[in-house]
C-alpha cells in the first residue's frame, strides 16, 4: 500500500560523483516497492508501493561499465524515492546474490553497493543485501530488464526496510552507425594551392556529422600538409555529399599527384548521447584545377 509519512531528515554524508551514468531513461514497465520492521527510519515500518500503472514516473540508469544501476521513483502523490545497486568495484551486475552490502558510493574494496533512500530520509551508513534476479543491458547502459530483491540496516540496526524493483523495457534501440566515403579524385588549385576533396557519408539516424583530416602529399621531397574541416546534416537514406578544402600549412601549395587523405566522421548518438567516429584513409589523385 503506497503511504505518505511525516519525515524528518538527519545529516547525510555528500554524495561523490562516480563512473559516469548513461542519461536516465523513462521505465516503460516497472515497479518498485518496499516494506520495514518497526523501527526502520526508511520506511518508518509501512510499506510503499509505486508503478508505472498507477501512473508513479519511474527511470532508470546505469554505467557503461555496467557496475551500476539506479532508479528513480517520482510518485503520482509526490513521493521520491531512489534505490541503487551496484557490484564490486571493477565488476558488472549480473544475476546473482551480493552479501555484505553497504551504502553507495561508499562502498570500498570488494564491497558491493547498495542504497535506497528518499522523502527526505537517508542512512548515514548502511548494511545489506540484494539479489539481482535477472538483469539485460543494451548499449551504453541501456537497462532493458531489472528484477531484484533487497534488505538494507541503517546505522548498523537490526531494522530492516527489504523490497523489489521490476522493470521491462523495449528491446534497446540500435546505436547510431556512420558510413563514411572519401572520393579518389581532388582538385589541387593552381590559383591558391588548396586542395578540394570530396566524398559522402551516410548515417541510420538524422544527425549532425563533423568531419576532420589532413591531406598529405610528398613533392620533390617536400612535405605539404593540411588540415580541412566540414559539417554535414546527415538524415538516413541515401548518402549525403560532403565538400572541403585543405589549406596548406607551409608555402609550398598542393600539386597534381596522389595524396593521402585522412578523416575521421563524428556524430552525437542521439538516443545514447554518447560520440559515435569512423575513420578512413585513402589515397586521393589530386589534378590541376
Amino acid at each position: 500500500m503506497k503511504r505518505a509519512a511525516a519525515v524528518v531528515a538527519v545529516p547525510v554524508l555528500a554524495v561523490l560523483v562516480g563512473a559516469g551514468p548513461a542519461q536516465a531513461q523513462a521505465v516503460a514497465t516497472g515497479t518498485l516497492s518496499f516494506g520495514g520492521d518497526p523501527g526502520d527510519w526508511i520506511s518508518g515500518g509501512g510499506s510503499y508501493a509505486y508503478s508505472t500503472d498507477a501512473k508513479d514516473r519511474l527511470t532508470v540508469n546505469a554505467t557503461e561499465d555496467h557496475n551500476h544501476v539506479a532508479v528513480s521513483v517520482s510518485a503520482f502523490n509526490g513521493d521520491w524515492w531512489t534505490l541503487d545497486l551496484a557490484a564490486p568495484a571493477g565488476t558488472g551486475l549480473a544475476a546473482g546474490t551480493y552479501d555484505g552490502a553497504t551504502r553507495y558510493p561508499f562502498e570500498g574494496g570488494d564491497a558491493p553497493g547498495l542504497d535506497l533512500s528518499g522523502n527526505g530520509r537517508g542512512c548515514n551508513t548502511l548494511t545489506g543485501t540484494f539479489t539481482v534476479q535477472k538483469l539485460v543491458f543494451g548499449p551504453h547502459g541501456y537497462v532493458q530488464t531489472l528484477d531484484a530483491t533487497y534488505e538494507q540496516h541503517c546505522e548498523g540496526g537490526t531494522s530492516a526496510a527489504r523490497g523489489e524493483v521490476h522493470i521491462a523495457n523495449p528491446e534497446a534501440p540500435p546505436e547510431l552507425a556512420i558510413g563514411l566515403k572519401v572520393a579518389t579524385d581532388g582538385t589541387a588549385s593552381t590559383l591558391n594551392g588548396n586542395a578540394y576533396l570530396h566524398g559522402t557519408v551516410g548515417c541510420t539516424a538524422a544527425a549532425q556529422v563533423t568531419l576532420s583530416g589532413t591531406a598529405t602529399q610528398v613533392k620533390h621531397n617536400v612535405i605539404i600538409r593540411g588540415n580541412y574541416s566540414a559539417q554535414v546534416a546527415c538524415t538516413p537514406g541515401a548518402p549525403v555529399p560532403w565538400t572541403a578544402t585543405a589549406v596548406p600549412a607551409g608555402t609550398t601549395p598542393f600539386q597534381k599527384g596522389k595524396a593521402e587523405v585522412v578523416t575521421q566522421a563524428t556524430a552525437l548518438d542521439p538516443v545514447y548521447n554518447s560520440n559515435v567516429s569512423v575513420d578512413d584513409t585513402s589515397v586521393v589523385t589530386l589534378t590541376k584545377g
